[in-house]
């Protein structure tokens, strides 16, 4: 089905770092977080996934299709990175249009999908400007809607909301809600704050030491039952953070 992930025996190599991933499914249109601490591995195994980091062994498909044998523009990934990645030499407008520009789209098309998410997101004011002048909110839009404009089937975001401020991230949760329902398409995200993958994922995947531990609904995600000690320990730690 469009915007299903399915992670079989995945082992993904970074120097002396291993991740193994032994199943994992991410059902069409669902919002599904992945979860851990800092450098446990929840990185790589979104990277392995958009194919920006190649695994030594195990499968990966898309819609039901080896990711590894699928051409970058078949994937119908979009791709939200922690630091934005915007580029620094094009206005705001010409970022969100850069994907379509790449992929030849009709000039008249640039335009009208381009506009479209510049109102959408709240930022046709700033439509000329260059990232270098622009706030934090502001440049996580742009780069949202750079990784929309493409109408991706899954949208994958990297700590997308660690930089922002208090308000700002609420702002931010709102939009992303909003994002789900008017594009309809699968999100995983990836984070280590518990109370942003308790309110706003359907399932968390719980990333410890290199390896996924568990699976769990999001509204389910504090019960104890079927859980082991090292997943409890960390889940503990989180329970404290958001009470």
């Amino acid at each position: 089905m469009a915007g299903s992930i399915e992670v079989r025996e995945l082992e993904v190599e970074r120097g002396s770092f291993t991740l193994h991933v032994s199943s994992l499914d991410v059902r069409p249109r669902e919002i599904f977080a992945i979860l851990g601490s800092t450098g446990s591995g929840k990185t790589v195994l979104m990277e392995a996934v958009a194919g920006a980091c190649p695994w030594k062994s195990g499968t990966i498909l898309l819609d039901g299709k080896r990711a590894d044998s699928l051409p970058v523009q078949q994937r119908h990934l979009g791709i939200l990175y922690q630091d934005y990645a915007l580029f620094p030499h094009m206005t705001v407008r010409e970022n969100i249009g850069y994907g379509l520009k790449v992929r030849k789209a009709p000039p008249g098309v640039i335009r009208r999908r381009t506009d479209d998410l510049l109102e959408r997101f709240g930022i046709a004011d700033i439509a000329d400007r260059y990232p270098g002048v622009i706030s934090g909110g502001e440049a996580q839009r742009t780069a949202l809607a750079r990784a929309l404009v493409l109408e991706p089937e899954i949208l994958l975001l990297d700590e997308p909301f660690s930089a922002l401020d208090p308000a700002t991230k609420r702002k931010m949760y709102a939009v992303m809600r909003e994002v789900h329902e008017r594009f309809d398409c699968t999100i995983v995200f990836v984070t280590h704050d518990f109370h942003e993958a308790h309110v706003l994922a359907d399932r968390v995947g719980i990333v410890l030491g290199g390896e996924l531990r568990a699976v769990r609904d999001a509204d389910d995600l504090f019960n104890p039952a079927g859980l082991d000690d090292d997943v409890l320990a960390f889940l503990d730690i989180g329970c404290d953070k958001i009470q």
